[in-house]
C-alpha cells in the first residue's frame, strides 16, 4: 500500500473513534492526478445523502491542464463505495451527538485508489492544547537523543 494523501488537520480537529476503507469513483485523468500525489483532503468531509456516501469539497487539481475537460471542477462531489451495511452503520453512528465523518488518508491498494474515513468527534481547544504538548515533547526528545 502507497499512501498518497493525508489528512493531518483532521486528526487534530478530531478524536478518531472509528475507521472504515471505502473505494472512490473517478474518472481516469482523476486518478492519474491522485497517483502523483495532487489531492487535498483538508476541509475535505463525507456526507450520506440517499443511501449513498459522498466525499465532498476534496480538491484533485487537472492532471494535464491542457487536455481536461473545459467543464472540469476539482472540487466536485465524489460517491464513495460503501456496502450498504456500512453505510446504515455510519448513518446510525453519526446521528449520536459530535460525531462527524471524515476522509484521513489515500492510498493505493493493488492498482485501486482507496480512501480511509473516520467517525470522529470534534475536539475541544483544551485538547488540541494537550495534543501540541505531545508533539512538542516527543519533538524535544528526539533532537536530545540523536546529540
Amino acid at each position: 500500500m502507497t499512501q498518497l494523501a493525508n489528512n493531518k488537520k483532521a486528526y487534530f480537529d478530531y478524536e478518531i473513534i472509528e475507521t472504515y476503507e471505502a473505494g472512490i469513483e473517478l474518472k481516469g485523468y482523476e486518478v492519474k492526478s491522485i497517483k502523483t500525489g495532487h489531492i487535498n483532503l483538508a476541509g475535505s468531509y463525507v456526507l450520506i445523502k440517499d443511501g449513498q456516501a459522498w466525499l465532498l469539497n476534496a480538491d484533485i487539481p487537472p492532471y494535464q491542464p491542457a487536455n481536461m475537460p473545459s467543464d472540469y471542477d476539482p472540487k466536485h462531489s465524489r460517491r464513495l463505495l460503501l456496502k450498504s451495511e456500512e453505510i446504515q452503520e455510519l448513518v446510525g453512528k453519526a446521528h449520536e451527538k459530535g460525531l462527524t465523518i471524515v476522509p484521513l488518508k489515500v492510498y493505493n491498494k493493488h492498482r485501486w485508489v482507496k480512501i480511509e474515513i473516520g467517525l470522529g468527534r470534534g475536539k475541544k481547544k483544551a485538547d488540541k492544547r494537550e495534543s501540541i504538548k505531545k508533539r512538542e515533547w516527543f519533538r524535544i526528545r528526539r533532537d536530545i537523543e540523536t546529540r
